[in-house]
């Protein structure tokens, strides 16, 4: 049990620290992935050794997740890094009896998550809600409009709520941001 706990540690400490933190600067999502994960170790090596069926700890965590979840808005990403967290919690729970699955488990989780969040795979890629003071009956007008005051080009926007009475517009808009490095096009 010494050993899954010193890896499941370092494992958490690279995903939150290493790779959540450093590139989201959620302090409040940090703290939630590293308890989870340690609780998530600690109950999972209590049921090995008290011999509980496994079902019911994996039943708890669903009950848990969920819960947790659906308490606060957060984005896929940040979903996926629950995910993650939960997983490595098991594997390193039940890392006693194999170790070196358990840490190349490890090292593919946290090579796949680096990899898939980085920022230079889709960085430029962004989501915004945006509130416009004007109704576009117009899609290709809209669209004309989100990319002057964006400054980007849209690749997609969807209407969320529009008032008349109000003259407001809600639009969901992926855009790729422009690159801002000096000399690039």
């Amino acid at each position: 049990m010494i050993t899954g706990l010193a890896m499941d540690l370092g494992a958490i400490v690279l995903l939150a620290y290493g790779l959540y933190y450093r590139r989201h600067h959620r302090r409040d999502l940090l703290f939630a992935y590293v308890a989870l994960n340690v609780g998530i170790f600690a109950v999972v090596s209590l049921l090995l050794v008290q011999r509980v069926d496994i079902a019911v700890g994996f039943g708890l965590f669903g009950v848990l997740s969920i819960i947790r979840l659906r308490s606060s808005e957060i984005t896929q990403q940040e979903i996926a890094y629950y995910f993650v967290a939960i997983v490595l919690g098991l594997v390193n729970g039940i890392a006693a009896a194999w170790p070196l699955t358990a840490l190349l488990l490890n090292g593919v989780l946290l090579t796949v998550m680096y990899v898939a969040d980085h920022p230079g795979l889709l960085g430029r890629t962004r989501h915004q809600v945006v509130t416009l003071d004007v109704v576009h009956a117009d899609p290709e007008a809209l669209r004309v409009d989100l990319e002057s005051r964006l400054r980007a080009r849209v690749l997609q926007c969807e209407v969320t709520q529009v008032d008349y009475v109000r003259d407001v517009t809600v639009v969901d808009v992926r855009y790729v941001a422009p690159d801002t490095r000096v000399g690039v096009r």
